[in-house]
């Protein structure tokens, strides 16, 4: 006990210091290091792992509805992001832009890619030529840059990883759909993989995404109240088509300009998991995307056997499908154990000279730290652990669906608001849907509107939490990363 105390002195108090608390996990279970160009951020092999599982499991999400994954260039024109109003306006103050190569300046200088609706654009003009080219669905996994004022890691950082999916289609209904379609793909696997309750809706014109039409949104709710936007689907309507010529000879011999979507979630989502599932001890890693799922710990293992069986047990677990590790280093077992309880590994499995002499082992959930002995021929022959690592993340969604709800504040005033705000909450308040009653809202209590919930009940009437005139729609607002 004495052990871990030393230990977690290592890690800020989440509860006096959560913005310290979060950096000390990111950099003492070595997830991500800062890099050294101010702003950027060195992805380490243990954070890797974890961004490699969730792209693993959403490319497959991806390809399953159809959409095939492609690679973009880097470099694009600036005039290519001038061509729409809205695009260059909202991403302008975070271009990152080459002018010159050695002494030679650039004939046009080029934006280092911060979104990428503009040359998929370009493309889609000379691919797409008839109806029978549409609907088309493409991927990329690629490196954005976005010339952010603070950054945090994985939270906001001058360069990060994402996907970016851009759709074209023959019609509006169509783009609609998809823009829907993944909306509901990226809060699934939030759900199914992340064991985070999102909160589901659309952005209001402030915040919707530069040249979209519509723009969509998940958000999750941090253990500090505070919001982190982690996933966008945008309907884009007509307008890149429009600034890019994408035209289609249609079924009826009119040529038409297609409407298009893109959506898009990134690296952020690993600061996700770390702030909604983390505690005082460490992360809490969602076990369907750990990068170790069982750690296993020999106890006296320079006794005989000992690391024989720790092996032979890692061997079966693998042949499960279950991502296993043996700590056969020579550091002490509570050592051991601090180490893979703050990098969040599910599931500890301890065995020793006594453990086999009894043919058991002895199982520690991270979740709950619950230890349990177990039979080694049960954890062997049958599927204990995959149905133990189920439990978990059944536990770790239950308990992240009890914060957020308990969490959410009605407010019907603007002092309401601000109050639920100052005191880790969402607020879920009337509004007319003016921008003018927003950027008050947020000058007065620091808070910005998040999603507009979808399906609200449109027979009550409420007041507007701003300016009081009549809605029938109410707005989250939360502070946010």
């Amino acid at each position: 006990m004495e052990n871990q105390k030393e230990f977690t002195k290592e890690i800020a108090d989440m509860k006096t210091d959560f913005a310290q608390w979060y950096t000390d996990i990111v950099l003492k279970t070595e997830m991500a290091d800062y890099g050294p160009v101010k702003g950027t951020m060195v992805i380490r092999p243990y954070g890797y792992a974890l961004w490699e599982n969730i792209q693993k499991v959403l490319d497959n999400m991806f390809k399953q509805t159809g959409h095939k994954n492609a690679y973009f260039p880097l470099f694009i024109p600036y005039s290519f992001i001038a061509k729409e109003s809205e695009h260059v306006e909202g991403f302008a103050p975070e271009l990152a832009m080459v002018t010159c190569v050695g002494d030679e300046p650039l004939a046009e200088k080029l934006v280092v890619r911060p979104t990428s609706e503009t040359i998929f654009g370009s493309m889609y003009s000379k691919w797409i030529q008839s109806w029978r080219d549409l609907p088309l669905l493409l991927n990329q996994w690629a490196n954005v840059v976005r010339w952010e004022k603070t950054t945090r890691p994985f939270l906001r950082t001058s360069e990060f990883l994402w996907q970016e999916g851009h759709t074209a289609h023959a019609t509006q209904e169509e783009a609609e759909e998809e823009t829907m379609r993944m909306l509901d793909i990226y809060d699934k696997f939030a759900r199914d993989y992340l064991a985070i309750p999102m909160f589901v809706g659309r952005k209001s014109e402030k915040e919707k995404f530069a040249g979209a039409e519509k723009t969509f949104g998940i958000e999750a709710m941090m253990q500090d109240g505070k919001s982190l936007q982690s996933g966008t689907s945008h309907y884009l309507g007509q307008n890149f088509s429009k600034a890019f010529d994408i035209k289609f000879l249609d079924k009826d011999g009119a040529h038409k300009y297609v409407y298009t979507s893109s959506w898009g979630t990134s690296t952020r989502l690993i600061g996700a998991v770390i702030m909604v599932h983390g505690d005082q001890r460490g992360m809490r890693m969602p076990p369907f995307v750990a990068p170790i799922q069982t750690i296993i710990v020999p106890i006296f293992q320079n006794k005989e056997g000992v690391l024989e069986k720790a092996f032979e047990l890692k061997s079966f677990l693998e042949k499960m499908g279950i991502r296993a590790k043996v700590d056969d280093t020579n550091q002490t077992p509570g050592w051991k154990f601090n180490e893979w309880e703050m990098k969040g590994v599910p599931v500890r499995v301890e065995i020793g000279p006594k453990d086999i002499e009894k043919n058991v082992v002895q199982i520690v959930r991270r979740d709950t730290f619950e230890k349990i002995e177990v039979n080694a021929d049960e954890v062997k022959e049958t599927n204990f652990i995959q149905n133990l690592l189920q439990q978990i993340h059944n536990n770790m969604l239950e308990q992240a669906e009890k914060f957020k709800q308990e969490h959410i504040k009605d407010v019907n005033t603007i002092e309401e608001l601000k109050n639920a705000v100052d005191t880790g909450n969402f607020a879920k308040a009337p509004w007319c849907g003016s921008i003018e009653c927003e950027e008050k809202i947020k000058e007065e209590t620091t808070a910005s509107s998040r999603v507009m919930p979808l399906n609200q009940d449109e027979t009550n009437e409420y007041k507007c939490v701003c300016c009081g005139k009549k809605t029938k729609k109410k707005m989250l607002f939360a502070k946010a990363y």
